[in-house]
C-alpha cells in the first residue's frame, strides 16, 4: 500500500531533519567556504528529501526506486563531504558524528524501502 503523501514517509522526515542539521553545521564554516564545501553539503542534503518526495510523487514504483537511488547517491556524497569538513577542521567531532549517524540511519531506511519495493514487485509478478 502506498502512502498518501511523501510527508508520511519517516525516511523523508528524517532526511528533512538531516538537511536542517547540515544547514546549522555549515553555518559555522569559514566565510570563504560559502560557495565551496558549505554550498556542496547543503545541496546534497537538500537533494536527499527532495528526491524522496519527487519519487513518491511518481506514478510507478519503478520510478520511485530510481529516485530513492538518487537520494542514496546524494546521501553518500554528503557523507564524503562531511568527512572532508571534519578533516579540514570546519566542524567538531561530536557534531559531525551525529550527522554521520543520521546519514547511516537514513541510508538503511532507503535501502530497506528499495528492497521492500523489489520484494513487493516480485510477489505481485508471481501472483499473475
Amino acid at each position: 500500500m502506498r502512502v498518501k503523501t511523501f510527508r508520511d514517509l519517516l525516511v523523508w522526515q528524517k532526511a528533512m531533519s538531516l538537511a536542517r542539521g547540515v544547514y546549522a553545521a555549515t553555518g559555522t564554516f569559514p566565510k570563504e567556504e560559502m560557495f565551496g564545501l558549505s554550498s556542496q553539503m547543503r545541496r546534497a542534503a537538500v537533494s536527499i528529501p527532495s528526491n524522496i518526495a519527487e519519487g513518491q510523487g511518481q506514478l510507478t514504483d519503478k520510478a520511485f526506486v530510481l529516485y530513492l537511488s538518487r537520494a542514496r547517491g546524494s546521501l553518500c556524497e554528503l557523507q564524503t563531504q562531511a568527512e572532508l569538513a571534519k578533516s579540514l577542521g570546519f566542524v567538531c567531532g561530536p557534531e559531525i558524528a551525529h550527522l554521520l549517524e543520521d546519514c547511516d540511519e537514513i541510508g538503511r531506511m532507503i535501502h530497506g524501502l528499495i528492497k521492500s519495493m523489489a520484494v513487493s514487485r516480485d510477489s505481485s509478478t508471481q501472483q499473475k
